[in-house]
């Protein structure tokens, strides 16, 4: 790993853009004076019984109203001031899906802090950098999830981060423990006398200050701790609410974690900014989801397609009563269009697709008002405060129907990489574009088309491979359930393009492949020249594909 900066409090207070149109934003509203807390408290006090989370842990629900998470957010605030954590300060989470987890990133803010939520997946190697870049005190996890030993690794990674003094653990006897301090009899203070609330509410953060530091998945090279403001966060959230034409009656649900950034802005600030009703659940398992999304009446569901994948066939089997469930918003992946239809048929909702990243959440979304197969077909227009271009090698706009690289800024883009601002910086453009490593085309209804990532381009002789376009055309083959197109080495024309099938039954061989590409009319330059059957492709928690674990697999 590259050798980490030491923490420089000024490098968040870097913008990677000028000032103006950051005022400006203000002026048009994309930002406020106000932040999620601010929420939290209007909520509790307009609808306090609404349930704010329901949380589930096993076959067990917790309904969370507004008012109690209020009451929750403050005692956690007292027991992070008991514990020394200071204005500024990244407090570590690693929990999963809970009303903890979700009470804990608003206690960070109300003392002042940043929480830096961190994937279940993650290891010592991972969480031991992440911990020593942002100088974090604290490490609040669960002590044990599905048989690893948080509380084992997390001792190990106090051991070698000097800046890590206390480790606070979810569950588990003393035993496992150990020296760590148990999070519900020892963080969980009692509620906040009014000397002491009044010292939460000068030390709470506010719109412009850091409100996460969110470290990017990882499926190429090292993770990267994107920094957002409070501000930054709001953005995204109320565009992409306002464009599909969510509100405070929705019940929101979804498959990846919150520590996730699709998780932490869908399913929890984004419904906390409406007043609406977040469900929690703390591992995925499709027959278990759909009983969940049946008993809750949940009327909103993001997920990648995968998850999208996974209820139709769930639903099909046992078919349950989701007549709430009106929109699913996709993205991360190509989404077939039989994919759309069946989202349709089988489980009655509207599929919508979208493109964005950790640096800049929701960038663009397909809108209700297009036709119901833009979804496979585009990755949407943008929303506002958000702007998009795509140029070539030249730094110019490219002409219509052409690839290029997507560029894009406004009032939804961080602030930064935490400890690594020179990284972010040489991302960016003269004038404030943030150059996101896709490669795209325009769809020619005044949005975007991913075609793949800059990384990810298999060049053939001379030739460039449209990965995701290659990708989209296997999956309107009725036997391809998903799919994955990678290069690998050729000692003529430089790269071939392999790939990876999962399929619905019986494999689907190299000839029949070429077949349904020459029926949809595509080149023969991209076609697939050799396929790899898996029963799943490799993904991360939110669902997008480790192509490099696919590489690595054609070097064996």
């Amino acid at each position: 790993m590259t050798a980490v900066h030491e923490h420089d409090p000024e490098a968040l207070a870097r913008p990677g853009y000028d000032a103006a149109p950051r005022d400006g934003w203000k002026a048009a509203g994309y930002w406020r004076e106000e932040t999620v807390l601010h929420d939290l408290r209007r909520w509790a006090a307009r609808t306090p019984d609404r349930p704010a989370l329901v949380c589930y842990a096993g076959d067990e629900a917790e309904t969370v109203t507004y008012t109690d998470l209020a009451r929750r957010v403050d005692r956690f605030a007292a027991g992070l001031l008991r514990l020394g954590v200071r204005r500024g300060d990244v407090v570590t989470l690693q929990l999963p899906n809970s009303w903890q987890l979700v009470a804990l990133c608003l206690a960070a803010a109300r003392v002042g802090a940043v929480p830096g939520p961190v994937v279940g997946t993650m290891r010592r190697r991972e969480v031991e950098f992440m911990c020593r870049l942002t100088g974090s005190p604290v490490y609040i996890g669960a002590a044990e999830v599905r048989g690893f030993s948080y509380a084992a690794m997390s001792a190990e990674v106090a051991a070698a981060v000097p800046t890590l003094r206390h480790r606070v653990l979810l569950g588990g006897d003393a035993a496992q423990r150990g020296d760590a301090l148990d999070l519900m009899s020892d963080l969980y203070a009692p509620e906040p006398d009014p000397q002491l609330r009044a010292r939460l509410d000068a030390l709470e953060a506010g719109p412009d200050d850091p409100a996460q530091v969110m470290f990017t998945s990882g499926t190429t090279g090292e993770p990267k701790g994107v920094v957002h403001s409070h501000n930054t966060l709001y953005s995204m959230n109320r565009a992409q609410a306002d464009v599909l034409g969510l509100g405070g009656d929705e019940v929101t649900a979804m498959g990846s974690p919150t520590t996730h950034q699709a998780g932490f802005t869908w399913n929890f600030v984004m419904p906390l900014l409406l007043g609406a009703t977040a469900v929690q659940v703390d591992r995925w398992d499709a027959e278990r989801m759909l009983r969940i999304l049946q008993e809750q009446r949940v009327s909103f569901f993001m997920g990648a397609p995968t998850f999208l994948s996974d209820l139709i066939d769930a639903q099909r089997r046992t078919p349950h009563d989701l007549s709430a469930l009106r929109s699913f918003a996709t993205g991360s992946a190509p989404i077939a269009p039989l994919l759309v239809e069946d989202a349709d048929a089988v489980l009655g909702c509207r599929v919508y697709a979208l493109w964005g990243m950790t640096e800049n959440g929701c960038v663009t979304v397909t809108r209700p008002e297009h036709p119901v197969l833009r979804a496979a077909e585009s990755d949407g227009t943008p929303v506002p405060g958000m702007e998009v271009r795509i140029t070539g090698k030249d730094g110019r706009p490219v002409a219509a129907g052409e690839t290029g690289t997507l560029q894009v800024r406004g009032s939804a883009q961080c602030l930064g990489y935490f400890a690594r601002q020179e990284v972010y910086e040489a991302q960016l453009t003269g004038d404030g574009w943030f150059d996101t490593g896709d490669l795209a085309r325009d769809d020619g209804h005044g949005g975007i088309r991913i075609v793949g990532r800059v990384k990810d381009m298999i060049v053939r002789g001379a030739e460039n491979i449209p990965v995701v376009e290659v990708e989209g055309a296997l999956l309107r083959h009725p036997a391809v359930k998903d799919v994955a197109v990678v290069g690998f080495p050729d000692p003529r024309l430089g790269e071939r393009a392999c790939a990876f099938l999962v399929t619905t039954g019986s494999p689907v061989g190299l000839p029949e492949l070429r077949e349904h590409l020459a029926r949809l009319g595509m080149t023969k330059t991209y076609w697939p020249e050799r396929v790899e059957q898996l029963p799943e492709l490799p993904r991360t928690p939110s669902g997008k594909i480790q192509k490099f674990a696919l590489r690595d697999l054609l070097r064996v």
